[in-house]
């Protein structure tokens, strides 16, 4: 575990010297805080406070220390960033704190609050998705593993190339398309829409479930095509062991042996493809989630590039990282619960 944290730690740090560098050269700042009309002296107070009058070792190190969970500052520093934790000392204070990540250029708010607001959105998106294409993925995959060679099985490989090979965004346009607008009203669905609406006269916030329904199902068909052929694959491997072929001569039920002996011991790709699709979802829904206007990281972080509002979207690429390590954490402690054989 030790090591997996140093590495994790070794990651992150490459990100964020990725991050930093990359977003080095994207215009002035300064000038983009303050817009085209301010004045020379506001424009070198703005550099000041942003660190931008010092060399870019510095400013790098720097901004290591806003964004790690343990920081160095100034007193006025920490009044100043309305920075949150528990700190120690007098001019010089060090403590534990919620990563500082800066302002937005645009709303000058924290970008911390920007992302924790957007974050729940996309929380539910991506479990929603996940859950559906692992529930049907291992479902599809059982039964083609079973019936192998039969039209089920050929459908179910079709289909799930099929769905490998459609790029999300295109397959948002038309499922929007379709579904929300032709035949709106059947399904009773709109094209956009996010898990909370607004009400325009009483300006209450209100649920709307079915809102979900198609972006968690564009987001789903790509994982659901791949968990459904690595679960025939894992289930054709595991039905062939000797194992396998014992409980049936014990005369054990299909079901039993299905179920009980053969799944359990299929499910560590399967377990691996669903953590890793699941971190993706959390990273990578910005064209489903712009397309169906579903307040997510994603859409704050397109609409952030649009505006060029970098502090949000340098926020966000970290977000992605941090969620990624944490998954692949997650998923390995899941082995060991799954398959004891991994002790």
């Amino acid at each position: 575990m030790v090591r997996k944290l140093s590495t994790a730690l070794l990651i992150l740090l490459g990100v964020t010297l990725a991050v930093f560098a990359m977003f080095q050269g994207f215009g002035d700042p300064a000038r983009m805080v303050v817009g085209q009309t301010g004045d020379k002296a506001t424009l070198e107070n703005i550099r000041t406070d942003l660190n931008l009058d010092k060399p870019k070792w510095k400013q790098f190190f720097l901004y290591l220390n806003d964004i790690s969970p343990v920081g160095i500052y100034k007193k006025e520093s920490i009044k100043r960033k309305e920075l949150r934790g528990w700190f120690i000392g007098n001019d010089i204070r060090v403590g534990i704190k919620v990563p500082y990540l800066g302002r937005s250029y645009q709303s000058k708010k924290l970008v911390t609050e920007i992302l924790s607001d957007a974050l729940p959105g996309t929380l539910v998106l991506a479990f929603t998705a996940i859950l559906f294409a692992s529930i049907l993925g291992i479902t599809l995959g059982c039964i083609a593993a079973i019936k192998k060679g039969t039209w089920i099985d050929q459908t179910a490989i079709v289909s799930s190339v099929g769905g490998i090979s459609a790029p999300s965004f295109f397959m948002a346009i038309i499922i929007a398309y379709l579904f929300g607008v032709v035949w709106h009203q059947v399904t009773g669905l709109t094209p956009t829409g996010s898990l909370f609406i607004t009400d325009e006269i009483s300006g209450e916030s209100k649920l709307r479930l079915q809102n979900l329904i198609l972006p968690a199902i564009t987001l789903g068909i790509r994982p659901l095509a791949i968990i459904t052929q690595l679960t025939r694959s894992s289930m054709l491997d595991v039905l062939n062991q000797d194992f396998i072929r014992t409980a049936r001569a014990k005369g054990l039920p299909q079901r039993i042996v299905i179920f009980r002996h053969a799944l359990p011991n299929a499910l560590n790709p399967v377990i691996t493809a669903i953590t890793g699709w699941f971190a993706e979802l959390l990273a990578g829904s910005f064209f489903v989630e712009y397309i169906f206007n579903w307040k997510g990281v994603g859409k704050v972080t397109v609409d952030a590039l649009e505006k060029l509002d970098y502090p949000v979207v340098m926020g966000a690429v970290l977000l992605s990282a941090c969620v990624f390590i944490l998954v692949n954490l997650g998923t390995d402690r899941l082995y060991k619960i799954l398959d004891p054989r991994v002790h």
